[in-house]
């Protein structure tokens, strides 16, 4: 019996207008409803996912910036949490100055930004990195550009960092056949950092056996969720190789692939 589901946002819980389909949320509610939590699991920082989370109907549980934080919205409790080091952001910053590019610093709540965009809830970053990073932690930065080879430049300067992952990025870098949506964009965590360590971290805490959860996504970086969970569900707008390595395929995004895989789940359990 399934104890525990865990699913991805863009891709996989929404369709391609950003939606979660009615039918998607009644879904997650008659499961959450009947004890199995429905935990949304996202490379975007607590406060977005949160308000997901609350959309979807699903459970108090989240998982974000991709899997360096486990936070219960509820209590208001830091489950797990898994932190750059100050030498590591400063390195990335000074990257970021080099070449001009937008430099995002996740902070809990909060996202403190360098060359901020239109968004209204960003916190420009006023004062020297230096004194910053010794005053606030971060589970994860982002680099973010209208201009492809400047996130190609950087990428190639980071995969060489000891003890730095890239966690996320813009899928046109990693398949040529992908549409170039901009920004372009690059999500750095530390290497110990996945969505897969953060379930671990989350089962252990609500002692659930990892054999008894089941994992829902779309994309590369669900494989470490892939890899931890007894049961693996990809979506059908997923890459092939991705689907060659899951127990089943559920419809596409945009066919309601969550909804269609969870009302299964609701009949043969319940």
């Amino acid at each position: 019996m399934y104890k525990i589901i865990f699913i991805d946002i863009d891709g996989t819980l929404r369709n391609d207008k950003k939606e979660i389909t009615d039918r998607t949320k009644v879904a997650i509610h008659k499961i959450v409803e009947k004890g199995i939590p429905v935990v949304i699991c996202s490379g975007r920082p607590r406060q977005y996912t949160k308000k997901v989370s609350q959309e979807a109907l699903a459970s108090n549980y989240i998982i974000v910036c991709n899997g360096g934080e486990v936070y219960d919205y509820e209590r208001k409790e830091v489950i797990y949490q898994n932190n750059l080091d100050n030498k590591q952001i400063l390195t990335l910053y000074q990257m970021a100055e080099k070449y001009d590019v937008q430099f995002i610093i996740n902070l809990g709540e909060n996202r403190i930004v360098r060359n901020p965009t239109e968004n209204k809830t960003d916190i420009i970053l006023k004062e020297p990195i230096e004194k910053f990073i010794n005053t606030k932690s971060s589970t994860q930065c982002i680099f973010s550009s209208m201009q492809l080879e400047k996130i190609k430049d950087i990428k190639e300067k980071i995969q060489p960092i000891k003890d730095l992952e890239i966690v996320n990025l813009s899928k046109c870098l990693t398949n040529c056949n992908e549409p170039e949506e901009k920004p372009f964009f690059l999500d750095i965590a530390s290497k110990s950092t996945s969505k897969g360590n953060a379930i671990k971290k989350l089962c252990e805490y609500l002692k659930i056996d990892l054999k008894d959860s089941v994992a829902i996504g779309d994309s590369y970086n669900d494989l470490t969720m892939f890899q931890v969970v007894g049961h693996t569900v990809a979506m059908g707008n997923a890459p092939d190789d991705i689907k060659k390595i899951v127990d089943e395929v559920t419809n596409t995004n945009n066919e309601e692939g969550v909804a269609k895989f969870l009302e299964k789940v609701y009949k043969e359990v319940f």
